[in-house]
């Protein structure tokens, strides 16, 4: 059958774009039927004020609350069931994330084994979630990792070292209230990583094995998006405007991965972040240009489009030239964006590549990689990335 008449599927939440949105929860909130609300954020975005904006909005609809916060990056598995705890113990019937990925993920946990009564790694896979979760809403507070829009969740184990991903469709939150003015007490490292993530996100969304007609179009907007505004959003964090083109990139690039899946770079990134417990962006970022280079010959011609996506004018140039013309532009981009660390300088050695290598094998999002890879294939990029 020719391509993009395959069976696909497209699964979106709800969502509301633009600044302002975040004082919108109280009322969605009594929308979805919640009697009592566990907020879960992490310290850094409460410091921020983010999450006291929308406490006020469920106080001023009159809705009781209970908040928890012990959420840090990478969420583990235990902070997600010590948040079960409070939502039982607190009565709660509805959940509401506001932060970046980790709260929201973390809300996610919480929501699951709240429904399903069993460990959160019971879960690990695709569709392993049975019940639906209790109504979550989302006010995300970085542009990248799109956990409001996407059906992953993903969780850290740190006995085991690993990263692991529950992706299912009951994993779509309810709605996600998306305010670009969140992104405005950013740090620039973190608006690096997470801008970083959203690049990767709709990179790999556009060359997955599971992508389709409309994944591509959000996918493509997601790549010129990002690639034209993280850098000013970097130079310029106060202006909403620039935070909000690139808060729209991480959305669409969120639309476009969570249903045309991965591939190599956030397998690998996942083993990665599982066991050094840095940010993920930075893992993708370290990685990216190197798994592209791996890639690019399953795929030359969307690599192109990519690429003019990117802002790259290919014309004149032979294929060897344009793999070398994208490549440079990514380093470049990443090395403009702060992100200049190797493997190596973050503590990986050779001696590492081997275990990393066992657990991407096993991502799921290995699965729908452009090209087949190998365990050495897999080593090799480590490598590179070394």
């Amino acid at each position: 059958m020719a391509e993009g008449f395959e069976l696909r599927k497209f699964v979106a939440p709800e969502f509301v774009f633009g600044v302002g949105s975040r004082h919108l929860a109280g009322r969605y909130a009594r929308n979805l039927g919640s009697r009592k609300i566990l907020v879960v954020s992490d310290p850094g975005v409460v410091a921020a004020g983010w999450t006291k904006d929308v406490t006020d909005s469920l106080e001023a609809e009159g809705l009781p609350f209970a908040l928890y916060t012990d959420v840090t990056p990478n969420p583990k598995v235990d902070e997600v069931m010590a948040g079960v705890a409070v939502y039982q113990a607190e009565g709660c019937n509805a959940l509401l994330a506001v932060g970046g990925g980790s709260s929201i993920d973390c809300a996610k946990g919480i929501g699951i084994v709240s429904s399903n009564q069993k460990h959160i790694l019971m879960f690990e896979g695709v569709d392993m979630v049975k019940v639906p979760m209790p109504p979550l809403i989302c006010v995300p507070t970085t542009g990248g990792t799109s956990a409001d829009v996407s059906q992953f969740a993903i969780i850290s184990n740190p006995v085991e070292r690993v990263k692991f991903a529950i992706i299912s469709k009951s994993v779509v939150p309810d709605l996600a209230l998306i305010d670009p003015a969140t992104l405005t007490t950013m740090a620039p490292y973190l608006t690096a990583c997470t801008g970083l993530d959203a690049l990767t996100h709709a990179i790999e969304a556009y060359v997955s094995t599971a992508r389709s007609s409309m994944t591509d179009l959000h996918a493509m907007e997601g790549i010129r998006l990002v690639s034209k505004y993280l850098l000013p959003s970097i130079e310029f964090p106060g202006d909403v405007e620039l935070r909000g083109k690139v808060m729209q990139g991480s959305l669409q690039a969120g639309l476009a991965f969570s249903n045309a899946i991965l591939g190599a770079n956030h397998a690998m990134a996942h083993s990665l972040g599982g066991a050094l417990d840095i940010a993920h962006g930075e893992c993708n970022a370290i990685l990216l240009d190197h798994v592209i280079e791996f890639n690019l010959p399953s795929e030359p011609e969307r690599f192109e489009h990519i690429a003019s996506a990117m802002g790259l004018d290919l014309r004149g140039m032979n294929s060897r030239e344009r793999k070398t013309a994208l490549l440079k532009h990514v380093r470049e981009l990443k090395k403009a964006a702060g992100i200049d660390r190797t493997l190596n300088s973050l503590g990986v050695g050779r001696g590492d590549v081997t275990f990393f290598s066992d657990h991407a094998l096993q991502d799921p999002c290995m699965a729908t990689n452009p090209r087949r890879a190998s365990r050495r294939d897999i080593e090799v990029v480590y490598e590179e990335s070394l």
